[in-house]
């Protein structure tokens, strides 16, 4: 078995392929040439906590297994297989490898769910995980300005010169009057208001995929027209946004008919229907991107004759 670093990873996975492999990812699971496992966790008395989620795509399956400390950290990793023979192939270093496909999952919902139109985008959160959401979104729109707000001016500032954005004073700032909002942080209680989200613009609500928690308030979830998560089954075992929107009538999973998967937008049976819809997409992160996005890495990597 193969050991690819996170350097590898890197050198080798331009976000740009990213999104096409995290696409094709989604049509697979339209046509059922692909599959996914939703994440589950192992939650530990010491506030350790096992991660495991898997799919299959293409000529791969595979699994990303990762453990979290709040007070010491997070490390990734993606065991890759042969599909044909369930023959092990690699163990990929996992961290940046998991922040670009969250990224490209970003860019294909926002290329399939966003106004062709699309200028300025808004960002709240300046952590790990946006610099590829920014990245991800200019890959697909014509991005003039961006704008980025986090609660540390220090950091905001920094980030904002890093990424050629422009640091706002506050949410309310970033937000108003977008084209594409993006939310990623780790909040526990909503980060944006309902009012500053424009007729027609698309939100992607990333930084969220625990039961507990949301980004965005119950009002932004009604008000919207679309509602795209990657996987149904396992926005509803994970995704804060909607389970605490619809906590009073859990019903509106199987009867809320704005509720769509993002695969069906892939596969162009569901989007957007006016120019001034609001949608959303709930992103949580799923095994088969992992495995899409790990398989085209290895085969960048592995020798002639492996």
């Amino acid at each position: 078995m193969k050991t690819i670093t996170e350097q590898d990873v890197l050198r080798l996975l331009p976000m740009a392929e990213a999104i096409s492999l995290v696409r094709e990812s989604f049509a697979g699971l339209a046509d059922g040439t692909a599959q996914n496992q939703p994440r589950r966790r192992l939650v530990l008395p010491t506030g350790a906590v096992l991660h495991q989620l898997s799919g299959s795509f293409g000529g791969y399956f595979g699994a990303k297994i990762y453990s979290t400390h709040v007070k010491h950290g997070a490390w990734f990793t993606v065991l890759l297989y042969e599909a044909a023979t369930g023959r092990p192939l690699a163990a990929i270093e996992a961290n940046h490898l998991g922040q670009i496909r969250t990224g490209a999952a970003t860019g294909v919902a926002t290329d399939l769910l966003a106004r062709r139109d699309a200028r300025v985008l808004g960002v709240i959160g300046t952590g790990f995980q946006a610099r590829t959401q920014i990245d991800a979104v200019r890959a697909v729109r014509d991005i003039a300005e961006v704008r980025v707000w986090s609660r540390d001016a220090g950091r905001r500032a920094a980030f904002a010169a890093d990424v050629h954005a422009r640091a706002t004073e506050t949410a309310e700032e970033a937000i108003r009057g977008a084209d594409i909002v993006v939310t990623a942080t780790f909040a526990k209680d909503p980060v944006l208001d309902a009012a500053w989200i424009a007729p027609g613009a698309h939100v992607n609500a990333i930084g969220s995929n625990n039961a507990q928690r949301r980004e965005i308030p119950s009002e932004l979830v009604e008000r919207a027209a679309l509602i795209a998560v990657d996987s149904t089954e396992q926005a509803r075992i994970e995704s804060g946004d909607l389970l605490l929107a619809w906590r009073d009538t859990p019903g509106r999973w199987q009867s809320d008919p704005r509720l769509i998967e993002l695969s069906e937008a892939a596969a162009g049976r569901r989007g957007r229907t006016s120019e001034v819809d609001v949608t959303i997409f709930k992103s949580n992160g799923l095994g088969v991107q992992d495995v899409a996005v790990g398989g085209y890495v290895f085969e960048r990597i592995r020798p002639a004759n492996p």
